[in-house]
């Protein structure tokens, strides 16, 4: 096992000009199979590698440089947790120790799409990374750790499209390898489905979404040092490759060039389970993937029309009706007939 030395970070941050802290985390010193084990990207069989994906955006950011900010088509700065004070992203999770980031980075950006493209912000809505990641990506023979570890976002957003994801409550996730054990019997009248997704490949044009439609799903390259982050604008300047990575990017600014990006390691990583990421580093913005319209459930669309949205307390709706609980998911749809 190897760990980077904090001071050693310390040495190259103010060697580099980074503006970014490095903190003694409880990340650093884990077993190098556990630091592994909380990220979970690999590239598709048709995508670019994580080193030419650096290179990417290591270009886009060069051309970046070169554009006039008085022509830009979306706003300086865009930050989805604070659009007039109003946060239109769901809470910060915590993968534990299993490769699943990308489910994580899925749902949440389909969470925050749902909340933005409806001006919603405190839509109660949670989607289950057990059943995209449990299910489907094993379906697909990936799991947790070990040589088929980790999985790649466009078949998740495939699942989400063709077969739909239900709530949380239908499959909490609990981080170990399952094979779709503990899916809820009635969860085909519980998913959700997207309309499709498209691939962004300019900054530009995800910096139009994101200040328009909503978050993305963004990939990068992890090095030793990014366990040691504390604050400010993350910039790689010291440690080894650790692994691919998936996050939900949810803002940018242009003026001191990064990006704002939720992560899957709790709130006790970074800023409250965020950070910040320098613009071009790591392969970032190499690309990024963007959730299109969303399709609601049988449910959904029941509760809707009754002034709720799902998932939500089965025990709050049934009171809103002066049923008295217990009650399951299937009574309560009978009264909603």
């Amino acid at each position: 096992m190897t760990n980077i030395d904090i001071i050693e970070i310390r040495k190259a941050i103010l060697e580099s000009d980074a503006k970014w802290e490095a903190d003694e985390t409880s990340f650093m010193r884990m077993p190098e199979d556990v630091k592994k084990n909380l990220l979970g990207y690999i590239p598709g069989p048709e995508d670019p590698s994580l080193e030419e994906q650096e290179l990417i955006a290591r270009t886009n950011f060069d051309t970046f440089l070169t554009l006039n900010a008085l022509e830009a088509t979306y706003p300086s700065s865009y930050d989805l947790t604070n659009v007039d004070g109003q946060n239109f992203i769901t809470n910060v999770k915590n993968q534990g120790n299993c490769g699943s980031c990308v489910a994580f980075g899925v749902a949440a950006t389909t969470e925050g799409t749902l909340r933005r493209q409806r001006n919603k912000p405190n839509l109660p809505v949670d989607y289950s990374e057990a059943r995209l990641f449990y299910c489907y990506a094993r379906s697909q023979g990936r799991t947790c750790f070990g040589d088929f570890g980790g999985w790649w976002p466009e078949k998740a957003l495939d699942f989400f499209r063709d077969d739909g994801v239900a709530d949380e409550l239908c499959y909490p996730y609990v981080a170990r390898d399952q094979n779709c054990t503990n899916l809820c019997s009635n969860w085909e009248s519980r998913v959700t489905k997207i309309t499709g997704w498209h691939q962004i490949t300019s900054p530009a044009k995800m910096k139009e979404w994101i200040s328009t439609k909503g978050p993305l799903i963004a990939c990068f390259s992890v090095y030793e040092d990014f366990y040691s982050y504390g604050r400010g604008i993350y910039k790689h300047v010291s440690g080894k490759f650790e692994g691919g990575h998936c996050v939900c990017c949810v803002g940018y600014d242009d003026v001191q060039k990064y990006w704002i990006c939720k992560n899957s390691w709790g709130t006790g990583f970074g800023d409250g389970g965020y950070f910040r990421i320098a613009y071009g580093d790591c392969g970032i913005d190499a690309r990024m993937d963007a959730v299109d319209q969303l399709l609601t459930s049988t449910i959904n669309k029941r509760l809707e029309a009754r002034g709720f949205s799902y998932p939500i307390s089965i025990r709050h709706v049934a009171n809103s009706f002066g049923i008295l609980p217990p009650i399951s998911i299937n009574e309560l749809m009978e009264k909603l007939e």
